[in-house]
């Protein structure tokens, strides 16, 4: 970074060394002239593109609640991009082709987070990781979550143990489980930091799945914070405040009836929801308390409910919110 900007203070030295009138005349000049243009061009690019690879990208990867696959959505996931490196908060079914639909490598996945232990938000961890090592992942990961992280992680190995060892031998693979590095998270505080980002976590009130967490995302020009599934929560509000974005799921408590009555065999789902879960209104409280800038709607419970509209959920996080509401989608970037 240090050489590109003396390379491009140095073109500009020459440009401004030219217009003043000395050195080359006529059409050497204007030649000379032209050749600093096309270089201050140049590396005027490259640092464009090097602010473009340090800026945080966040990419919703999949924006429905609920394990049950769907055509509209996909489950729970969401990838943060910055410096080239992925990290991955939740693993909801179909992540590693959602990465792939977002044009994020399977390779620059260095971190991943789970939030809690629900289906929706862990069914494609291990794929996720498995499937990144099948497309040329040859570089450690770190994984992130509570409990019984670390035992998931051993048991998904040894299931697919045949596969991974012939494309060891048959393939020339490195070995993939070394690659692979547990932390189990019992309580809040500061997970991990590196060049790029710091992160920070939150217990969050998501009974029977104790613990879950949210995520705050530290980086050099925002904060991002994914609020995992909870329902509405004191240690969010702490753990957001004054962040420039938070993601936070919602569901929308008229259509709660709907949604049960298409799931025959969970008798006690309503009242699960309704006890465990964050209407949209009540996400714009938090995200007002907060002193959030951006408010992103996601984890959507009905996620494909046709009686209510994009304006409807917003609507809703408005009543108290009075900053910029997006309702969220599979692949926007924010």
């Amino acid at each position: 970074m240090r050489r590109i900007q003396l390379l491009t203070i140095d073109s500009g030295f020459a440009m401004r060394h030219l217009a003043s009138g000395s050195g080359l005349r006529g059409s050497s000049r204007r030649e000379f002239l032209a050749r600093s243009v096309q270089l201050a061009a140049f590396f005027g690019s490259l640092q464009t593109a090097s602010a473009q690879n340090a800026r945080m990208r966040l990419i919703l990867l999949g924006t429905g609640g609920g394990p049950r696959p769907r055509k509209a959505s996909s489950a729970a996931a969401q990838v943060i991009v910055a410096g080239g490196i992925a990290y991955v908060i939740d693993c909801g079914d179909g992540v590693a082709r959602q990465l792939v639909m977002a044009n994020v490598p399977l390779s620059s996945i260095r971190h991943i987070f789970l939030t809690h232990q629900h289906s929706d938000h862990n069914a494609d961890y291990g794929n996720l990781i498995w499937l990144a090592w099948s497309a040329g992942l040859r570089t450690r990961v770190d994984t992130w979550g509570p409990p019984p992280l670390r035992r998931m992680t051993r048991l998904f190995f040894q299931m697919n143990r045949y596969d991974i060892d012939t494309r060891i031998a048959n393939e020339g693979r490195v070995p993939l489980t070394p690659l692979v590095h547990v932390h189990e998270l019992r309580a809040g505080g500061e997970v991990m930091r590196d060049e790029q980002v710091k992160v920070t976590s939150a217990l969050v009130d998501h009974p029977p799945v104790v613990p879950a967490f949210a995520y705050r995302f530290d980086g050099p020009d925002r904060s991002i914070v994914i609020s995992g599934d909870t329902a509405p929560s004191s240690n969010l509000v702490k753990l957001a405040n004054g962040a420039d974005v938070l993601v936070h799921s919602v569901m929308y408590p008229g259509a709660i009836d709907r949604l049960v009555a298409r799931v025959p065999n969970a008798s006690a789902l309503k009242a699960s929801i309704l006890a465990h879960q964050t209407s949209a209104e009540q996400a714009g409280r938090i995200a007002q308390d907060a002193g959030v800038k951006t408010l992103v709607l996601s984890h959507f419970v009905p996620p494909d409910d046709p009686e209510i509209t994009d304006q409807m959920w917003a609507d809703a996080a408005r009543v108290h919110f009075r900053g910029t509401v997006i309702a969220g989608k599979d692949l926007l970037e924010i």
